[in-house]
């Protein structure tokens, strides 16, 4: 409930309130299941819900919805917990917020459950009908989202999408090769019994088949890997950073392309990562400090704000950068898996919004980058607004830019994911990857 009006991402919400409990493993994993589950399904399970009401569930204090769809996802979409602890539990759940909701509305919600265990499922909305509608409900997507999917997509490939937002994302770590190699990672793992292989697509990466707790991971306290989706680690390669080079990292915090980056560049080199936050870069200087990276160089600025960060390179002897990396804030619809609860806070009407600060991130970097230099745009984004729309506007703008097609410098696996444009654009795909774009811009000498 908190996290609707949090900015706060549900994973710290749920960090903070586990802290306060005492709970056990089995119970922290089961909490963590009920409330990415219920955020995960949640159109799905209200449109189950629906029938058994005698009200609009929105109508009933926000305790009792969710004491409703917590017992709902149970009993829908859990096999290993008994009906009957599903419900009773749910009961005792809305029995404890009756001071805060001013009744006891615990016999309601015992009603309800019971009416969902004998009420027959209902057939699944006509594709027929309305298409991106029954898309929203099966796979508990956001009816605009569905529908623009469908009328960009097409109904397949919409589906193919919408299925796997529904999802929960493997767990995928980036070997870190400052300290070991993706081979010899990979038999520590089996030697501890740890179920695991390489990825289907990066070159850098290691899919954990059984998730669990990462810091207990072999091989994180030493920084021999880095939590990080297998498209993004497609990012950086992009930019083909050499040892010795200047790199701007525009977007870095929490650093995950900046090390990356690092670990290209042979820890030589130098890489300005800048950020808004200082409590942003803190977690870049702890991932830092963690892979050993030692070539990024911290700066706090906002960086459409040059004079908030240029003169910090300029101090450091530097006149311009060879390579620049614009990792754009964005809407992120291309990792919507990793946070559910972000699916019922976005809507359509921020993609403008969101075009406009990318643009404005572009035009204050460009001026540092050297005649030859490269930048890489990317974005988490599956929409052409935040993607080829800004590339677009930025090269009318920018006649001294060329585009170059990414295609050179992905994987073989990858090259299905060339554009015609030449950009990389992951979204939709069939290796439970998440949804990345990323453009390629060469400073003509």
């Amino acid at each position: 409930m908190e996290s609707t009006k949090s900015e706060e991402g549900v994973d710290v919400l749920l960090d903070r309130a586990l802290a306060r409990c005492s709970f056990d493993s089995r119970e922290r994993s089961l909490t963590v299941e009920l409330t990415y589950g219920v955020l995960r399904r949640l159109a799905t399970i209200d449109w189950r819900l629906e029938p058994v009401l005698d009200k609009p569930l929105l109508r009933l204090p926000v305790a009792v919805q969710m004491a409703l769809r917590l017992g709902a996802y149970q009993l829908l979409f859990l096999d290993r917990i008994p009906q009957s602890a599903a419900v009773n539990e749910s009961v005792n759940l809305a029995r404890a917020f009756a001071g805060t909701v001013g009744r006891d509305w615990s016999g309601l919600v015992n009603a309800v459950l019971r009416g969902l265990l004998r009420h027959p499922p209902e057939s699944w909305p006509s594709m027929d009908r309305d298409a991106a509608q029954a898309l929203a409900v099966r796979y508990s997507v956001p009816s605009w989202l569905s529908r623009r999917w469908v009328e960009r997509l097409g109904l397949a490939s919409a589906e193919v999408a919408c299925k796997e937002v529904s999802v929960a994302p493997p767990l995928t770590l980036r070997v870190n090769r400052l300290i070991t190699t993706r081979e010899a990672l990979l038999e520590r793992f089996s030697q501890m019994g740890i179920a695991a292989k390489p990825t289907n697509v990066s070159p850098f990466g290691i899919q954990i088949e059984e998730g669990g707790s990462v810091p207990s991971l072999p091989g994180f306290h030493e920084g021999a890997f880095y939590v990080e989706d297998e498209a993004a680690q497609l990012i950086p390669s992009l930019l083909d950073p050499q040892p010795g080079d200047i790199v701007l990292d525009a977007c870095a915090a929490p650093g995950g392309k900046s090390t990356h980056l690092a670990d290209l560049m042979q820890n030589k080199g130098t890489i300005y990562a800048i950020d808004r936050k200082d409590a942003r870069l803190d977690l870049l200087r702890s991932n830092c400090q963690r892979l050993r990276v030692q070539n990024v160089v911290p700066i706090i600025g906002d960086i459409r704000e040059p004079r908030e960060w240029v003169s910090m390179i300029e101090r450091a002897g530097e006149p311009s950068v060879d390579r620049i990396l614009v990792d754009a804030p964005c809407s992120g619809l291309g990792v919507l898996r990793r946070h559910p609860e972000a699916k019922w806070r976005k809507d359509e009407q921020a993609l403008p919004r969101h075009q406009t600060l990318q643009c404005q991130i572009l035009e204050a970097v460009v001026p540092c980058l050297r005649p030859g230099g490269v930048l890489v745009y990317s974005t988490c984004s599956t929409e052409p607004e935040e993607n080829e729309d800004v590339i677009g506007r930025f090269c009318r703008a920018h006649a001294e830019f060329q585009r170059e097609s990414v295609r050179p410098w992905l994987p073989t696996a990858a090259q299905g994911f060339v554009t015609e444009q030449g950009a990389l654009s992951t979204m939709p795909n069939r290796f439970s990857m998440d949804g990345f774009y990323a453009a390629r811009l060469r400073k003509i000498p």
